[in-house]
């Protein structure tokens, strides 16, 4: 867990600077901030479908995970609840704000082998990587968005703490096969969130969230075969 608590770390002094920067920045740097994390949301999702789609052993998986996916996460109203709650206890545009980062932060290559890795090889590098794109990353989201953000870091904390823990339990189970679609998946979730930033299309990014847990069930019931 040295990895996480490294790639955590970053995030938290990443959002203490960015809002230390919030106070003295004027509307139209906010708005170049917004568009410049908007196009890298779009690149970092597109390069993880581009790298993955050509080891894909299951082409249409990421669509049948989409449609699945987001016909339970509407019935479910995630976006709904998540802004609601959000919004609760803060003003302004954090709730998108927070939505983007926990994609960033979470659903990335780096963030998804970091942990097995560390789990099953003792080896850190990824998440060492992570942790310093995390932090540059975080400084850009705490000064358009404020100190909120430091709220994903918690997420990412669950999240790769429950991928290191899986990865001790299951061990060989975790296939490449299923990481590639679990990452296509993602990378589409994260250029979604980009398109949003960039106010191209707004999309109910979190609503599609449950896709994620698609490709796992899949190939899992597929395997039995």
């Amino acid at each position: 867990m040295i990895g996480t608590i490294f790639n955590v770390s970053m995030i938290l002094i990443g959002c203490t600077v960015g809002s230390l920067f919030k106070r003295g920045i004027k509307p139209a740097y906010h708005d170049i901030l917004m568009q410049a994390l908007g196009l890298a949301a779009c690149m970092i999702g597109i390069n993880a479908v581009v790298q993955r789609m050509p080891q894909s052993k299951y082409p249409v998986l990421f669509i049948v995970s989409l449609a699945i996916g987001g016909l339970v996460g509407q019935a479910l109203d995630l976006q709904g609840r998540f802004d609601k709650l959000v919004n609760r206890f803060s003003g302004g545009n954090l709730a998108e704000g927070l939505a983007t980062a926990v994609l960033l932060y979470c659903i990335g290559s780096l963030s998804i082998l970091g942990p097995i890795e560390a789990a099953l090889k003792h080896d850190y590098t990824f998440l060492f990587t992570n942790g310093m794109l995390d932090g540059i990353t975080s400084i850009v989201l705490a000064s358009t968005f404020g100190f909120g953000i430091a709220i994903a870091a918690g997420v990412l904390f669950i999240w790769q703490g429950s991928l290191y823990v899986l990865a001790l339990l299951l061990k060989g189970a975790l296939s490449t096969a299923l990481l590639n679609e679990i990452t296509i998946v993602g990378g589409i979730l994260i250029l979604a969130s980009g398109l949003g930033l960039l106010k191209i299309k707004q999309i109910n990014t979190l609503n599609l969230l449950p896709a994620l847990i698609v490709p796992p069930v899949v190939i899992s019931i597929l395997q039995l075969f």
